[in-house]
């Protein structure tokens, strides 16, 4: 079977963390490539201030994905990043991270996503900070990822720019309104499963995802 699953997500995006378990096993199924679109969400323009009002909006929103899929925010993750006014909320460092991982060692980069998110909702490190995700590459043996983020060559953000004009390109074309997403593709067709389907059953969302 010929079929890639795109996923449509933003690093700093809580639903998209909510939904890190069913993405996770959608990587490990030998029957389909799974493809990271960051789509740059909460970066540039999309970033902001963390001011005291958009934390408790985010704090009310976390605890909403945590009793809905069981995955963790803690108090360190609320004091150490929400509580400090001081701090942005922008993806830029995470999906420059990401992108310089696909380039130096592609098989490691839905974990490293995975290690990313945790390490902002769970330990309380702030991932908008280029110099705490250079660390975490390094301390994940993504030494060559964590240079590439310091230096930021020209291959690097040409690759972040492209990829994260084809997911927008891509989020366009299906009518996909929001993260996280799926899109299955399969013989040059295109079918958008919601953001809904990564919180539920996985053997329904496999089902969906094999659907002719």
């Amino acid at each position: 079977m010929d079929t890639t699953v795109t996923y449509l997500f933003d690093p700093l995006c809580g639903w998209c963390y909510g939904a890190s378990p069913v993405v996770q096993r959608l990587g490990q199924a030998a029957d389909l490539r799974l493809e990271l679109a960051p789509t740059g969400l909460f970066s540039g323009r999309g970033s902001r201030t963390l001011d005291a009002d958009f934390a408790a909006y985010a704090w009310s929103n976390d605890q909403r994905i945590q009793a809905l899929t069981g995955q963790r925010f803690t108090e360190a993750y609320r004091s150490q990043v929400l509580g400090d006014t001081r701090r942005r909320f922008d993806s830029t460092a995470t999906t420059l991270a990401l992108s310089a991982v696909a380039l130096t060692a592609p098989e490691r980069e839905l974990d490293t996503l995975k290690q990313l998110q945790e390490a902002r909702y769970v330990t309380g490190l702030d991932t908008a900070e280029v110099a705490v995700v250079r660390a975490l590459l390094r301390d994940l043996g993504l030494s060559d990822a964590s240079e590439r983020l310091s230096a930021l060559d020209a291959e690097l953000l040409a690759t972040h720019t492209a990829r994260t004009r084809k997911a927008q390109a891509l989020m366009s074309a299906v009518g996909a309104q929001g993260v996280p997403a799926l899109v299955v593709s399969r013989s040059n067709t295109h079918r958008l499963l919601g953001g809904g389907v990564l919180y539920g059953d996985f053997d329904q969302l496999w089902a969906q995802v094999l659907a002719v």
